[in-house]
């Protein structure tokens, strides 16, 4: 790992230190088929040297095609059609005094096959570096296969993933997920229970964003990520079948179908897929519960075994009417039924100081359904060729979620007499939510290479809690009311944004983004005992700025500098004041007196030689922090859980990622992530000053290793860090696999194991006030998969469907999983 540590931070300083040269070069020519142009060719320029992708382009309707800003160096081009033979020129050189090369025309020779046997695929590589977002290119790794979206989301550059399933990007947590452009309306247990729901299969890139433009919403403290699902570009007939099945303690099993037809005007697409996993969770935890004076009054220690059972069933259908050449309507409607089954068992042993040992056996079975229907109307119209457009979309999502569990106790002394007669409660936790947006978008070209944007959007959220508890005593069931209770949340949030941007000259570029967001809630509580003040009515009003420069020095290094102001609201779960219960010493416990956190984001980026090598420096201030906080009860030993605004975030960053091609067979993409992270404030009434220096490394290596032959070898390490107030100890994984192309590049074969050496357990400890308390988690996560994809396709390159992208509600629902 030394090795790794070093090479990375040599070519980081290379990277700063680097000689200018002329990024003045030009390429064009012509594609055709030897009658007629051909149209949307794909045209690759490759570095002559190693034969990297350095530039992508796509003939025209006359077949024309045109590179600009091509560094001095010898490069070659690869053509490629559907039904074409690919086509590869002869090496030539950008030079300062040659700087514009006219390739001769290139004639594209057809298939001996028939054009519906032809299916072209493309070896994208892992990571892409943009200067405004990175790119991870989810089938480029073959130990992806299997896996769910939330186990891909915890090996890409700079995400975690902690026990709990809640994602943090830069070890900053307020992370807005987006699926396709547009929200997922989950927050931290629903969206983890999703994304485990989601095979890799169903997924093709996923967008890392750290500081977003004023067009999006300005949710999510830490940026956002897109996951963006597969989608076919072809017209005719085409899609794919995949079939998997995994290997761990328990068995997993994935398959999913993707279609898309196209003809003339119309567009029809659609997927289904189904993912079955089976799993288990061990956790060990110890709490220390002190007296009035700091002394040890009790210890607690429990230990908890779970295991899980998932069953999902998620499809989407739409369609595309083309309607002029410039106008385009869209419909989409989609949805997943999620079934979960859960049994626990819980062992908890109470020593205390003064008085008797007591040990508790709880059971905690659960069952879950979620459901959702999601559908959106689309509407796009291109006023001109200069890119002058306007884009419209309307949205529903509505999530039904039911939640039946027991709790079941029986008490013992330290010899496992009973104690105390046995008592069960039975938990009924119905959620509804309703979900409505709609939001337009302008795009207006100005001259001298400026354009301006400007658009509106309007959301409303109405959330249904209903917790209803039963107490079992003597075999008879009674209605709880000091535990049960009613919540209605509603939520109106309406944003407009301008943003500006403008090529200053050659070297010089700015944009400038201004998002104005109002918002008023208000929460209801129904219930024959209330708890606490959760009966709430606020407006408030925000201004969300963003700016950004860039400077090319040369063709080899680009900096850019950029700030964004940014909000995270409560999650909607987290305002309400139910009490749920995970064991009978363990609350989960709501908080209506939640308010926004609001984070100023600054960032200074290098780009060398086109993203193959990225730094950034970051700084981050965050106010009024939500947070998950421990309270305690000495006297009866029980521990409350809840969020609340506790403190202040100062995080200073340095990340460093690069593409090494080791040799023609080999390329190395590494991403390392160093930063400090500082919270100061009021926890439980008592001022904490906590900090610590995290250290994050990911690395992939790819080797195409011939004849359809390839492998990868990859895993990521994160050093001992602070997630909020807790202090998570170093973890890490590594991953292998290999795959082969089959049936004329139709179909592959991947073969993989995850976390080979089961390194993937995560454990910590928090010392804070009279919190004292260490945990250790184990789970399924060595897993071996085997996969099957057979691709068909019938038809020629065309436009891919639009995506909806209302993107304000993202990661804010939470049924307390």
């Amino acid at each position: 790992m030394k090795k790794i540590i070093t090479l990375l931070t040599a070519l980081g300083l290379l990277s700063f230190t680097s000689q200018a040269q002329n990024n003045s070069g030009k390429i064009n020519g012509a594609i055709t088929s030897g009658t007629k142009p051909l149209e949307a060719a794909t045209i690759n320029l490759l570095r002559a040297k190693d034969s990297s992708i350095v530039k992508i382009a796509v003939s025209n309707k006359d077949g024309n095609f045109e590179i600009e800003k091509v560094a001095n160096a010898k490069y070659l081009v690869a053509v490629q059609s559907i039904g074409y033979k690919k086509y590869y020129s002869d090496v030539f050189e950008i030079t300062t005094a040659k700087n514009v090369v006219t390739l001769p025309s290139i004639v594209l020779t057809v298939m001996d096959k028939q054009l519906s046997d032809v299916v072209v695929t493309s070896k994208k590589p892992l990571v892409e570096i943009k200067l405004d977002r990175t790119i991870v290119n989810v089938e480029a790794s073959v130990t992806n296969v299997g896996a769910t979206a939330l186990e891909v989301l915890e090996k890409s550059p700079g995400i975690t993933v902690d026990k709990d399933g809640n994602i943090s990007l830069k070890g900053k947590s307020g992370v807005v997920v987006l699926v396709d452009g547009k929200p997922s309306y989950l927050g931290a247990a629903d969206l983890a229970n999703m994304l485990r729901s989601m095979s890799s299969n169903q997924l093709d890139q996923i967008e890392i964003m750290t500081n977003p433009p004023a067009k999006y919403d300005a949710s999510g403290n830490a940026g956002i990520i897109n996951i963006k699902t597969k989608k076919n570009k072809i017209k005719g007939l085409n899609g794919s079948i995949t079939a998997g099945y995994g290997q761990g303690v328990f068995p997993k099993a994935n398959q999913s179908f993707n279609m898309n037809y196209r003809d003339g005007k119309l567009n029809l697409f659609g997927n289904y897929s189904y993912n079955y996993r089976k799993g288990f969770q061990d956790l060990d935890l110890v709490r220390k519960f002190l007296d009035n004076s700091k002394q040890l009054a009790s210890t607690f220690s429990q230990t908890s075994n779970m295991t899980d059972e998932r069953n999902s069933h998620s499809a989407k259908f739409g369609a595309d009417f083309f309607a002029t050449k410039n106008t385009t309507y869209g419909f989409v409607i989609n949805g997943f039924n999620n079934n979960t089954s859960r049994t626990g068992y819980n062992n908890t042993l109470v020593r205390k100081v003064v008085g008797a040992d007591t040990i508790t056996i709880a059971s905690t079975p659960t069952k879950e359904t979620f459901k959702n229907l999601s559908t959106n109307f689309n509407f796009r119209h291109q006023f001109d060729t200069t890119g002058k457009e306007m884009t419209v979309d309307l949205d529903y999502g509505g999530y039904d979620i039911k939640n039946i569990g027991m709790l079941s106790n029986q008490y013992f002394d330290a010899n496992y007499h009973p104690i105390l007669n046995n008592d069960t409660l039975n938990s009924n936790l119905p959620t509804k939510i309703n979900i409505y947006s709609a939001k337009s978008d302008f795009t207006l070209p100005l001259k001298k290479g400026a354009k301006f944007e400007a658009g509106f959007k309007f959301s409303y959220v109405e959330t249904d809690n209903n917790a209803q508890y039963d107490s079992l005593i003597n075999n008879q069931s009674k209605p709880d009311y000091n535990r049960s209770n009613h919540f209605l949340y509603k939520e109106n949030v309406n944003a407009v944004y301008v943003n500006y941007s403008k090529q200053l000259n050659k070297k010089w570029a700015m944009q400038l983004g201004l998002r104005l967001e109002n918002t008023h809630a208000k929460g209801d509580q129904f219930a024959k005992v209330l708890i606490g003040n959760a009966t709430f009515d606020t407006t408030y009003t925000q201004l969300f700025p963003t700016a950004y420069i860039s400077y090319t020095l040369n063709d080899k290094n680009q900096f850019s500098l950029n700030y964004g102001r940014r909000i995270n609201r409560p999650d909607y779960e987290s305002l309400n004041p139910f009490v749920q219960f995970i064991d009978k010493y363990t609350f989960e416990q709501g908080n209506p007196g939640l308010k926004p956190q609001f984070s100023d984001n600054i960032e200074l980026s290098h780009l060398f030689m086109g993203g193959a090598i990225s730094t950034t420096l970051n700084y981050t201030k965050v106010n009024n922090i939500i947070q998950q906080v421990i309270e305690q009860h000495t006297a009866t030993n029980e521990t409350f859980v809840k969020q609340a605004n506790i403190a202040t975030l100062d995080q200073f960053g340095i990340a460093i990622a690069g593409q090494a091609p080791i040799a023609k067979w080999w390329n190395l993409n590494i991403y390392t992530n160093f930063y400090t992270n500082r919270f100061r404030g009021l926890v439980n009434n008592a001022y904490v000053d906590l900090s610590s220096p995290t250290f994050l490394l990911n690395a992939s290596n790819t080797f195409k290793l011939g004849k359809g032959w390839n492998a990868e070898l990859s895993g990521f390490y994160r050093s001992e860090g602070l997630e909020g107030v807790m202090y998570i100890r170093p973890l890490g994984n590594i991953n292998v696999g290999i795959s082969k192309s089959v049936l004329n590049n139709k179909g592959s074969i991947r073969l993989n194991v995850r976390d080979i050496f089961w390194m993937q357990q995560p454990s910590g400890y928090a010392k804070y006030g009279d919190i004292d308390l260490t945990f250790k988690n184990r789970n399924d996560n060595r897993v071996a998969n085997i996969s099957f994809t057979y691709r068909f396709s019938k038809g020629k390159i065309g436009n891919t469907q639009r995506n909806r992208s209302s993107v304000d509600e993202a990661s804010r629902v939470k049924s307390g999983n």
